[in-house]
């Protein structure tokens, strides 16, 4: 029996539109979920390239083609969550290529289902 794979992150029409202008301007480009800091727990965007993901992070899925990671001490905390990335007005992370723009990304989320839950099981996490 084949089910549809449960997504970890989507993202609203507002953040793809976003994104899409991001790409448009720098190239590939990823998220990763911050988890404090600086920057509050916000996702933030990077070119590809800009920031080193390590063995310890967690590859969540594809946000119009953009990766999308988390650290794995996070992801433990948050794995009964989806994340929706969404866009409000206001300053982006210091660091994330959103900041300037006069729109920041923003994580929402949701709690997943039983059934969700039990599907994600069954679903393997890609490292980087």
């Amino acid at each position: 029996m084949s089910h549809t794979p449960v997504a970890r992150v989507v993202a609203t029409d507002a953040a793809i539109q976003l994104l899409t202008t991001l790409k448009n301007k720098y190239g590939p480009v990823m998220f990763f979920q911050s988890g404090g800091c600086c920057d509050g727990s916000s996702p933030l965007c990077y070119a590809q390239g800009e920031f080193n993901i390590s063995q310890d992070d967690v590859f969540l899925g594809d946000l119009d083609g953009t990766p999308f990671y988390m650290g794995h001490d996070q992801f433990e905390y948050w794995k009964h969550t989806q994340l929706i990335i969404d866009v409000v007005d206001g300053m982006g992370g210091m660091f994330s290529l959103d900041n300037g723009t006069g729109k920041r990304f923003l994580t929402r989320s949701r709690l997943f289902t039983d059934d969700e839950n039990t599907a994600l099981e069954d679903q393997i996490l890609f490292k980087p």
